[in-house]
């Protein structure tokens, strides 16, 4: 780009006032974040169209990654770092006196994601480009995020997320490529030479806005595109409220996650859905036929994978457009259909497996709902065929059932293969969530574990450990992360283990800077920085934490022969403003806190801080600093996790259930460097089926978990008086559904565990050494490759 810094300069200063039309010294430092992410968009846009012409005329195989989210969070600095130019630039702006960090904090998240599910997407592109393999990325251009969160008074409060307030740098729109997608109306069936031929008729019109992103690979000159759409009015129909139609179509691509309790909510969540998948499938197809004759041959140049349930609607959108649009039989586009098409499962909860009503579904996409209806009838008459008579397994195995349209269903029909995230929970839906599927359609089942991309995670988060590795081994793990494991060989080395502390400790005093600035608390530098940031949900168990907290700070209070190491119990998560229960943990969370953080008996030794509005920007500062990482969700019910992968790369230790990738977390680090505790899967499991498990009993015989749960209700917080009793009601009324008191001794024991071990520096720097050098194989490059050879057949371009 540049050849030294004073190029840059010169082309920085010229480009501002251009772009601008002011000077350098008028200028804030939102023009200058908006000028440099201008130049470096405009950089990269020959090699950009370059890549696109490299694919087409070699007519390569691609893959399209269909997400409803992407969890990017910020790039200026992931683009600087991939294109290698971050020190040039850094260098040229502190010359004019601009310190780029600064520039990076003007820039907004990007509000598209929401939890693990959009951070993988994510990590995905990023591999597909570093690795020189021709994936792309669609999906939805949100105004607004999941939202901003605020805690008032200990209570979530939800703000509009205004991300796209002072526009997206690193986006170009495609009006010329916009597509049309229709709602509601009716389908109107004709004789036309011999065959059917369907026509939607009376359709309300949306018009599909592309907005493109380049995908720059980490010093490749491959850059992949991620799509995204917005919803655009089409032509304002006759004789209907314009403003309403208005209103009604941009409200599409408005917000991630509307609220679905109603049906209004349901109905536009279901149009998101097609929006995305359609104007995609759509704008694959355009593609396609300006280098291709025939669509016969289509799966051989075209994987399209999609990312859970949301879009499945892929699915019959491509029998549509194949059969109403191209003309091809009903068994020719099925046949191409179940070739192109390939589906991650990445859950096992039954609530997460979308299902939507018939009467919402048949109405708002009737030609879809014709061809989901016709692909059913065909799978039930070959499962008649298969089990005759079985009437009770045709009914579980059926896409509509129960005037509800399966997804789940669909795409295991629909798709040429099914993967699970971690080998555990692949292991769960072959033998027991999908297991009559599995029967069916064995070759079809295979794992992938998930990955994080190491160059987001280590490299650019945590620069100061990343060049410790590079002075150890060199820099070829950027590369190949797998070369990690030369580390081990500084297992006894104790200077080069002092170093990794010293990184550490640097680390941790940054996240207490920003601590003290956004909550006003002060942090012991020496406690343990014990973490927990992720969605939350039951499932996860942030309950299990703060219970194991409250029991703590009652051993403080209560026994003046009690020693722990200080710890600062620090969480993090957004809970989903409809989800009641979530809320409530997250105000027990903050009324912890106000009472531990207050006594001046405990203060010192106990610490507990939530971090308000968790996301991608603050995790970079947190995953460096932990010393613990808390993976504690109920055994079966995390499909994979990629935060315990973040914090394993960063050198902090997983306290944690066999659960999700944690399984393979443990086969990597062996039984010495991590803590496990808890139900295993097949217990857990085994209770579901089979029952005897009753919380009662745990709540009357162990004294501990009985005062905290009657804190919960004693007036120990008296601020907050009954708050708590739901969270009570869910643990011993509703029998703990995710098991929280029967862990609760085993977690206890596991902690002290930990802090003996903290206690042990040498121990712990050990242990530390070797989660960061076995965590290479948790690098999302692993897994994007074994995806592209094993599942997708592309190759690098």
């Amino acid at each position: 780009m540049f050849s030294d810094k004073g190029e840059f300069k010169e082309a920085f200063l010229k480009k501002l006032e251009m772009t601008c039309g002011k000077s350098f010294s008028e200028s804030s430092e939102k023009d200058q974040f908006f000028t440099l992410g201008l130049m470096i968009r405009e950089y990269v846009s020959t090699e950009w169209i370059n890549t696109n012409e490299r694919y087409r005329v070699d007519k390569v195989k691609q893959v399209y990654y269909f997400s409803i989210e992407f969890l990017l969070g910020r790039l200026l600095h992931h683009n600087l770092l991939n294109l290698g130019i971050e020190d040039v630039v850094a260098s040229g702006l502190a010359d004019l006196g601009i310190d780029l960090a600064h520039l990076e904090d003007v820039e907004s998240d990007a509000g598209l994601g929401n939890g693990g599910l959009g951070r993988l997407a994510a990590c995905f592109l990023d591999s597909l480009a570093s690795l020189n393999l021709p994936g792309h990325g669609y999906g939805i251009r949100y105004k607004h995020g999941l939202f901003e969160q605020k805690i008032v008074d200990g209570y979530q409060v939800e703000l509009p997320d205004q991300w796209l307030r002072n526009g997206h740098v690193w986006e170009v729109r495609k009006a010329d490529l916009s597509v049309e997608i229709p709602f509601w109306g009716e389908v109107e069936v004709r004789e036309e030479n011999g065959r059917q031929v369907f026509r939607h008729i009376h359709a309300e019109r949306v018009t599909a806005v592309p907005y493109d992103m380049p995908v720059a690979g980490y010093k490749t000159d491959t850059i992949n595109t991620l799509r995204l759409w917005t919803a655009e009015p089409s032509r304002y129909p006759i004789n209907q409220d314009v403003l309403k139609y208005k209103r009604e179509t941009e409200s599409i691509s408005e917000f991630l996650y509307p609220d679905d309790t109603q049906d209004e909510g349901k109905i536009l969540r279901l149009k998101q859905q097609y929006f995305l998948v359609s104007a995609s499938i759509k704008s694959i197809i355009q593609s396609y036929k300006r280098q291709h004759h025939s669509l016969i041959n289509f799966h051989e140049y075209v994987s399209i994978h999609i990312n859970d349930t949301h879009p499945v609607l892929a699915i019959p959108e491509l029998m549509r457009v194949l059969i109403d649009e191209e003309g091809l039989g009903w068994d020719t586009a099925w046949g191409i259909t179940t070739q192109t098409i390939s589906y991650t499962n990445h859950t096992t909860l039954s609530e997460a497996l979308e299902k939507w009503p018939v009467r919402i579904f048949q109405p708002l996409l009737p030609r879809i709902f014709m061809i989901v209806n016709e692909v059913n009838e065909r799978f039930c008459s070959d499962l008649w065929n298969k089990y005759p008579g079985d009437w009770n397994r045709i009914e579980s195995l059926a896409i509509i059932a129960h005037n509800q349209v399966k997804m789940a269903h669909l795409a295991l029909v629909g798709s040429y293969s099914v993967n699970g995230v971690a080998a555990l929970h692949t292991d769960i839906l072959q033998n027991r969530e999908m297991n009559h599927f599995y029967k069916i359609f064995p070759e079809k089942f295979n794992n992938k574990t998930n990955g994080i991309t190491h160059r987001s995670w280590l490299l650019k988060s945590n620069p100061s450990l990343s060049n410790l590795i590079t002075m150890g081994i060199g820099d070829e793990w950027i590369r190949d992360p797998n070369q990690l494991r030369r580390l081990l060989k500084f297992k006894n080395d104790s200077s080069y283990l002092q170093a990794i502390s010293d990184v550490k400790t640097e680390n941790k005093k940054n996240l207490a800077k920003r601590i003290r600035a956004q909550t006003g608390e002060w942090i012991n530098i020496d406690s343990i920085f014990d973490i927990q940031v992720k969605r939350l949900h039951a499932y996860k168990r942030q309950l299990l934490n703060i219970l194991h907290v409250m029991y703590l700070y009652n051993r403080l209070k209560e026994d003046a022969h009690f020693h722990m190491h200080p710890r600062t119990f620090i969480f993090g998560a957004k809970a989903s403003p409809g989800y009641y229960f979530a809320k409530k943990v997250i105000k027990l969370i903050n009324s912890v806190a106000e009472k531990v953080n207050k006594d001046s008996l405990t203060k010192d030794t106990l610490k507990v801080i939530f971090l308000e509005n968790y996301r991608v920007s603050l995790a970079e500062e947190v995953f460096p600093a932990a010393d613990v990482s808390e993976q504690i969700s109920t055994a079966s019910k995390e499909a994979s996790g990629t935060g315990n992968m973040k914090f394993m790369m960063n050198g902090a230790i997983t306290v944690g259930t066999l659960d999700g990738a944690n399984v393979e977390i443990h086969e990597k680090v062996g039984d010495e460097n991590i803590f496990i505790f808890g139900l295993r899967s097949d217990e857990v499991l085994n209770y579901y089926q089979h029952g005897g498990y009753h919380s009662m009993e745990y709540y009357h015989h162990d004294k501990r978990i009985r005062q905290v749960m009657d804190q919960l209700k004693s007036g120990f917080f008296p601020e907050v008086m009954d708050e708590f009793e739901p969270i009570f009601d869910s643990l011993i009324m509703e029998n703990d559904q995710y098991f929280v008191l029967r862990d609760f001794s085993s977690y206890v024991n596991v902690q002290e565990s930990v802090g003996y071990a903290y206690e042990d520096q040498k121990r712990w720097r050990q242990m530390s050494l070797v989660n960061i050098g076995e965590s290479g194989h948790f690098s999302s490059d692993r897994t994007i490759e074994e995806y592209a050879n094993e599942i997708w057949h592309i190759h690098p371009s």
